[in-house]
């Protein structure tokens, strides 16, 4: 598994953790990094200096290369992509929109550029305009989701550009990670199973949802509006549901989800908040520490990749 990756970010393992809002800050962050994947700090609707104050915490806790997520939808994605130049940051994933914009001013400061992409038409444009690798996102993943799956994104992405291609989307121990190397892919994107590591900062009760989920548990909410969420079920994905089949305009049904991620990850409100998570939170049993996590996942690739 000696890809151009973890050159290309001077890790160890193949292995970068999702920019997840609320979830992905700077303890789970420097943690993954520690234990030789690239833990990301996820931008996601933080103006500026609370990114810049992040990774500076980060940075405190390891030496090792950390990234940041920026959500492009942000209002304070111009502050945050100034924040990353200016805090000597050498890896950005975006996501939700397009960074071009964005990538003279990170390319000039030697900074690695890596859009999350959801089809193969944005990822050959991604490719021509600079960036270093794309992550290639199946709609198996928590939060945000496109409509392909990974099973067919990545081979087909990969076949499309010539730059390095990392899986996202149902990923959650060797197995996915090996399926993903067989598919074209040279690193891949986790989330879901760092949310419930010791060192993530979400509160018990979001863990243990997960933990306990069974394989038909995640529900996707939004679709009729064309902004698809993927989270475990609940009184709130039931409640969403029902006022999408009534119609209810895109307006009325973002009010229901405002502020229910913060509500569900720092509060522990399960039932009313959103508990984003991908499909693979069924294959979730137990919580480790994000240097268990990664060593258990490497070997297990390891042995099948081997044979």
């Amino acid at each position: 598994m000696n890809t151009r990756i973890p050159q290309l970010l001077g890790i160890e393992y193949p292995i970068i953790q999702g920019g997840m809002a609320w979830v992905a800050e700077h303890h789970l962050a420097a943690a993954v990094s520690e234990a030789g994947g690239l833990g990301l700090i996820g931008g996601a609707n933080a103006p500026g200096e609370v990114v810049r104050e992040e990774i500076r915490k980060a940075k405190k806790l390891t030496n090792k290369p950390i990234g940041v997520n920026v959500m492009l939808l942000s209002p304070h994605a111009d502050d945050v992509a100034k924040v990353i130049v200016e805090e000597g940051i050498k890896v950005v994933t975006t996501g939700a929109g397009n960074p071009e914009k964005y990538m003279e001013m990170w390319k000039a400061a030697g900074i690695k550029v890596i859009p999350v992409v959801a089809s193969v038409a944005l990822a050959k444009r991604m490719e021509r305009y600079g960036a270093d690798a794309v992550v290639a996102e199946g709609c198996e993943s928590g939060g945000h989701i496109g409509e392909q799956t990974t099973m067919t994104l990545v081979p087909q992405v990969a076949d499309a550009v010539s730059i390095p291609v990392i899986a996202a989307g149902g990923i959650g121990d060797g197995r996915g990670i090996a399926a993903a190397f067989m598919l074209g892919a040279e690193a891949v994107q986790i989330g879901t199973r760092f949310v419930v590591s010791k060192e993530s900062i979400v509160h018990d009760n979001y863990k243990q949802r997960i933990i306990k989920a069974k394989d038909i548990d995640s529900a996707v909410t939004g679709r009729t509006h064309g902004h698809p969420v993927r989270s475990l079920r609940n009184q709130m994905t039931r409640e969403y549901v029902r006022l999408e089949e009534e119609g209810k305009s895109f307006e009325e049904l973002e009010y229901l989800t405002l502020g229910t991620l913060r509500k569900a990850v720092l509060e522990g409100d399960v039932i009313n908040g959103t508990v984003m998570a991908g499909q693979i939170a069924g294959m979730i049993s137990k919580e480790q520490t994000c240097k268990e996590m990664i060593e258990e996942m490497m070997e297990q690739a390891g042995k099948l990749l081997g044979r």
